[in-house]
């Protein structure tokens, strides 16, 4: 889990139920995307919410969901 810490002294991540971020303070969490099916049965990622692509169609939604968070990371988990 990649925690990034911002000049103002917030941080930044992927919501994870790995560590228990209550400890770190008051939470805000946002949604970054919506993976939803298609009317074909694929999976698609829409990354909308964060001004991102939609990735996609995926034949299952683990990998819409993993394309979801490896286009997090890259794109809006460090770039703010």
């Amino acid at each position: 889990m990649q925690i990034i810490v911002q000049p103002d002294g917030s941080l930044r991540c992927l919501y994870s139920e790995k560590l228990d971020l209550r400890c770190l303070g008051q939470l805000t969490i946002t949604r970054g995307s919506h993976v939803e099916p298609n009317s074909d049965g694929q999976w698609t990622a829409d990354l909308f919410p964060v001004n991102g692509p939609m990735l996609g169609p995926f034949p299952a939604r683990s990998q819409a969901l993993d394309a979801e968070r490896e286009w997090l990371e890259q794109h809006w988990l460090t770039s703010h």
